[in-house]
Parts: structure tokens; C-alpha cells; sequence
């Protein structure tokens, strides 16, 4: 079995992308090595798995970012959805209604920083696949 060890999120706000997520899915942040040589804020997101935020000049995201273009995809508990839909609208995302029905729930959204796109699965699914 393969998993990702990390995702790298380029951003002009670093402080701030990382925040959005901490508040939003209760990810820790984690110790960037020393040797790093921009800001940079690791983020534990559970399983080894972890997503880091770097600072990037004149970054943007890809005109592309969309359920059927580029998007990060995350398993997160189903019961756990309302109460992550409202703290991703408190914080400024935006919920985007899925393009296609699927048998399992989740949620997209376009995260209010950079504008990257996320689609949230119920975790439950992760065993059907």
C-alpha cells in the first residue's frame, strides 16, 4: 500500500493558510526543519500524512481548481460534516455543490486564502474502496 507522506501548498500567506486549517479540521501543526530555507508551517493531518504550507512569491493557484480539475481530496468522519460546514463558512470558504452524484457523502469546498479546491469524503467510504 502507498500513501502520500506530504502535500506541499504554496502560498504568499502562510500564517493564515495554515491557520484555516488547524481551525477548520483540528490539524496540529508540526516542527519544519531547521533547514527550510522560506517561512514554512508543517501540518500534521493524521495517519504520517502531513501537508506543508510554504511561502512562495507572487504565488497563485491554478485557474483549474475545480471537482474535475485540480483538488486535494481528504477522508474526514461523516458525523462530524455539519459541525466542519460551519466552521469552514465561519472562516470564509466557500461549500460548492458536487458536479456528480456518488453513493457516499462529502463536501467541496474552495478554501477562502488561496483558492485552492477540497473535497472531504465520508471516512467510511475509505473501507468500501
Amino acid at each position: 500500500m502507498t500513501n502520500f507522506a506530504h502535500l506541499t501548498l504554496p502560498t504568499t500567506q502562510v500564517a493564515r493558510t495554515a491557520a484555516f486549517f488547524v481551525e477548520a479540521f483540528g490539524w496540529t501543526y508540526s516542527q519544519a526543519p531547521a533547514n527550510v530555507p522560506m517561512e514554512a508551517q508543517w501540518l500534521d493531518i493524521g495517519r504520517g500524512q502531513q501537508i506543508h504550507v510554504v511561502y512562495v512569491p507572487n504565488f497563485a493557484t491554478s485557474p483549474f481548481e475545480c471537482e474535475f480539475g485540480r483538488h486535494i481530496a481528504v477522508f474526514y468522519p461523516l458525523q462530524d460534516f455539519p459541525a466542519l460546514k460551519l466552521r469552514l463558512r465561519e472562516r470564509g470558504a466557500v461549500i460548492v455543490p458536487e458536479l456528480r452524484s456518488v453513493p457516499f457523502e462529502r463536501i467541496f469546498f474552495r478554501e477562502p486564502v488561496n483558492g485552492y479546491f477540497f473535497e472531504v469524503i465520508d471516512d467510511a467510504r475509505e473501507t468500501k474502496a
